[in-house]
């Protein structure tokens, strides 16, 4: 083979190598495991260890009932799913008191916000903290009073709804984030939100609550 031969066979053979690599990876990308898939790995904010992040199971809650997960008030009564009912709700799970001020200021927005606190609309804030903790955060912001509040402690409610490996959360695996679930009248999950840029989102909310049928 002379030199320009072998040139040519080298780039050839290069050329298919690259047309070989480049149709392979396409057909991964496209698979329907990688597709269909919303997780990826990240880092957690704990020394970098990668930690899925899977929105798949919030997303698998819409138009389906809230399961049957148990909060509790100030003075330690249980609510379940079908205490619920009757209202059109905004659940807000978060941080609680590790997420100041971002948690803190929606919960109180929720609070003074009138369209939030009707006979036909209710927004409650679903915080990790023990009650008498959260106390803490309504001595030093005491507009956090008026908002309805209820307690998650251990997180058992958000580790079954798939709260602790969204985006927003700040510490993956443990605690939830500022991810907001929309219930109809019936309890249904009508719309779901994770929201990594912690923003008040009444409007939003609110009209996305306009839009239940």
């Amino acid at each position: 083979m002379n030199s320009n031969n072998k040139k040519s066979f080298v780039i050839a053979s290069s050329l298919v190598l690259v047309t070989v690599f480049i149709l392979g990876y396409f057909l991964y990308k496209s698979s329907p495991q990688n597709k269909n898939s919303s997780t990826a790995n990240v880092d957690d904010h704990h020394g970098g260890t990668a930690i899925a992040v899977n929105s798949n199971a919030l997303n698998a809650l819409v138009g389906k009932p809230i399961p049957d997960i148990q909060l509790s008030d100030k003075d330690g009564k249980l609510y379940t799913a079908v205490d619920f009912k009757g209202k059109n709700t905004v659940l807000f799970f978060n941080e609680g008191l590790m997420c100041y001020p971002a948690c803190w200021n929606q919960i109180a927005s929720f609070g003074s916000d009138e369209r939030f606190n009707s006979g036909q609309i209710q927004a409650i804030s679903i915080v990790v903290d023990p009650a008498r903790d959260w106390q803490r955060a309504i001595t030093q912001m005491p507009q956090l009073a008026k908002a309805t509040t209820m307690f998650d402690v251990n997180a058992t409610a958000s580790r079954e709804l798939g709260l602790l490996t969204l985006a927003s959360s700040m510490h993956r695996g443990s605690l939830p984030g500022h991810t907001y679930i929309v219930l109809d009248q019936n309890a249904i999950v009508r719309y779901v939100l994770d929201d990594p840029n912690m923003a008040i989102a009444n409007d939003m909310l609110f009209s996305k609550i306009g839009e239940l049928k």
